[in-house]
């Protein structure tokens, strides 16, 4: 089916457009300020901001639970906050166990109703150049270190781990653990140097869990601009918010954190999965999305 999302305010990358959108068969087949001579069925987005689904990180997945309750999961922490993608995380505590360990993961998310990510959190010693071999093999676009000292930093075989890594490039991200606030600043710091130093595909800061993670983040990763995104030849998948006065110098973060009681429908892919307070729950629609180049959009 082909039609026309016409007079939308998008908001995207904090800044605003108004423009009208082609759609074909769930996919954005053009984006222009308007289609004057096209015939198709028309849908007026003048009510509304239009802005990119949120692609969130949930750390450790709750998979002991009834499927009533995994449901009541996935509608409260995910589709009601407008996120149709995560990320999360296969905790590896032995280098030969990381295929098994993401193979596991995969399988335990087939009913998932929303797309997902899988990337590998591992203790900073168990990062070896076999170990980041194996992450370019099998695609892994996001690996999480546990640093819980920074002089740990400076006992790993950086060049060897370059060169493992390359080309797939996936950016290192950092977990700071067992570190007061002033501990972790400076934990931050001495990271990006190191990271700078080695020349090292990474992330300065880390990711908070469960709130939508940065455009930079996502770039690095190699999930933007393929998700979370509105543009010319990606899936349809968008949130519609209610036009309010109360909504003036916005940005995404700002709508998902002050804004979610205004956020009306949730588009996946095409397909309405949230419509004000109707939700469609779909088990197994989600897909594993696999990451062809991280960090390809980085400088």
């Amino acid at each position: 089916m082909t039609y026309i999302i016409e007079n939308a305010t998008i908001l995207k990358d904090q800044r605003i457009t108004k423009n009208s959108l082609l759609i074909e068969n769930g996919r954005i087949l053009s984006i222009k300020p308007a289609y004057k001579r096209y015939r198709y069925i028309r849908m007026n987005a003048a009510p509304y901001i239009m802005a990119p689904t949120s692609t969130l990180l949930f750390n450790e997945f709750p998979f002991n639970m009834s499927f009533q309750e995994q449901k009541k999961f996935f509608i409260d922490e995910f589709i009601l906050k407008g996120c149709t993608t995560f990320l999360t995380l296969a905790t590896v505590k032995q280098e030969n166990n990381l295929l098994k360990e993401v193979k596991q993961l995969k399988t335990r998310l087939l009913n998932s109703p929303i797309d997902f990510i899988i990337g590998v959190r591992v203790a900073i010693k168990r990062l070896t150049p076999a170990f980041l071999r194996t992450c370019k093999r099998e695609r892994i676009p996001a690996i999480f270190v546990e640093v819980s000292g920074v002089d740990e930093l400076d006992h790993l075989p950086w060049g060897w781990l370059r060169e493992a890594i390359f080309p797939y490039n996936s950016p290192l991200i950092p977990i700071f653990i067992n570190q007061n606030e002033r501990e972790r600043k400076h934990a931050e710091v001495q990271w990006k140097r190191k990271m700078q130093e080695e020349k090292m595909p990474f992330i300065e800061q880390e990711i908070v869990e469960q709130e939508p993670i940065s455009y930079s983040a996502l770039t690095k990763i190699g999930i933007y601009p393929k998700v979370s995104n509105i543009h010319q030849g990606c899936e349809l998948s968008y949130n519609l918010y209610l036009k309010s006065r109360e909504i003036r110098k916005i940005e995404e973060v700002e709508l998902f954190h002050y804004h979610r009681h205004m956020l009306v429908t949730t588009i996946h892919k095409g397909n309405v999965i949230r419509a004000q307070n109707q939700i469609e729950f779909r088990p197994g629609f989600g897909e594993h999305i696999p990451i062809s180049t991280p960090s390809f959009f980085s400088t």
